[in-house]
């Protein structure tokens, strides 16, 4: 579910990049439209059963979301027809043999005449092939938000934040309006905290960082887009520069760092007027970045008052996934950030 790793870091404040099925994978095997594969919501039937076929793949279709918010499809993906009109239609609600729920986003390709050109599910959590899936409900209203909060970096309930006193509270406990301690600017109020419980799957299935691994004080979760904040004494990465962001999904080893699959994780979102480094469990690491793939997320009253946070000087710093080819890059940061 990341994001691709552009040259040009303004490029990637516009473009996401997202692993979809084509719908003809997912199709109706006992209901109203059998045979016929997921649509859009005016076509849906609460209680059809549907099946993820044996040999499907998952396609990268990168969107390019416009200042309006209109989506449109990247030069660069995998499926789809480069520069056509793209649509979230709906949220799916699914229902597993087990009794357990999934969420799915239907989107949907236009032509030049604005007819249906072809349709993808995108899960939000992990979906079995050849299993019984239950169509239990949709929701027309919430699925650009929903495809909105995959671009959305996140802390776990529990991560402490470190406030301009030096106190360390759990996220879960913030307010609006409290005074974090920033890296860059020093205290800066809370503007707004985002708070969602997800299945731990897929896009959305956490990365652990354990304590110690990373200077880190205590065990630490957060989305695996997250960026932390490392500064190395010796440039081990041959980044050309000391002060780097780094995506947790990069650093993750099999050991002192890991992706938690399974069950449930409640993240939360910290917003500033600014996009900021911050201090989670006595580590830097950013702040919700805004722009234009996660703006929807957003409440109406803030989506548009606080602008792009695109000219943040935080954005040059991020490591592309080039330089990351060693074989524990946490290891390899964490003695540049202690020895030169």
């Amino acid at each position: 579910m990341s994001d691709d790793a552009f040259e040009d870091p303004l490029i990637t404040t516009a473009v996401q990049s997202i692993p979809v099925y084509p719908v003809t994978f997912f199709t109706v095997v006992n209901g109203a439209n059998l045979h016929d594969p997921i649509s859009i919501s005016d076509e849906l039937a609460e209680g059809d059963i549907y099946m993820l076929s044996q040999d499907c793949l998952r396609e990268r279709l990168s969107l390019h979301i416009e200042d309006d918010g209109h989506l449109r499809i990247a030069a660069n993906t995998e499926c789809g027809m480069p520069d056509a009109l793209v649509f979230a239609d709906c949220t799916l609600t699914l229902m597993s043999p087990d009794g357990l729920t999934s969420e799915a986003v239907v989107l949907v390709e236009l032509d030049a005449e604005g007819h249906i050109a072809q349709t993808f599910l995108l899960p939000l959590a992990h979906l079995q092939p050849k299993t019984e899936y239950s169509l239990v409900g949709y929701n027309t209203e919430n699925a650009r938000e929903k495809l909105a909060q995959v671009a959305c970096v996140s802390f776990a309930r529990g991560t402490h934040i470190t406030l301009s006193t030096g106190q360390q509270r759990r996220i879960e406990d913030l307010k609006v309006g409290d005074l974090v301690l920033t890296r860059d600017d020093g205290p800066q109020q809370v503007r707004w905290i985002g708070q969602s419980t997800v299945r731990a799957h897929g896009p959305f299935a956490p990365i652990l960082i354990r304590k110690g691994a990373m200077h880190n004080e205590n065990d630490l979760t957060v989305s695996p887009d997250h960026r932390l904040f490392i500064y190395q004494r010796a440039d081990r990465l041959g980044a050309g520069r000391s002060e780097l962001l780094i995506k947790a999904q990069y650093l993750v080893n099999g050991d002192t760092i890991l992706q938690s699959e399974g069950g449930f994780v409640e993240y939360f979102q910290l917003l500033f007027d600014s996009h900021q480094i911050i201090y989670a469990e006595g580590i830097a690491a950013e702040s919700l970045l805004v722009d234009n793939r996660n703006r929807a997320a957003l409440p109406y009253d803030l989506a548009y008052e606080i602008r792009e946070h695109a000219i943040s000087g935080h954005l040059d710093l991020e490591v592309q996934e080039r330089l990351l080819k060693f074989p524990d890059v946490a290891e390899v940061l964490r003695k540049a950030s202690t020895s030169g």
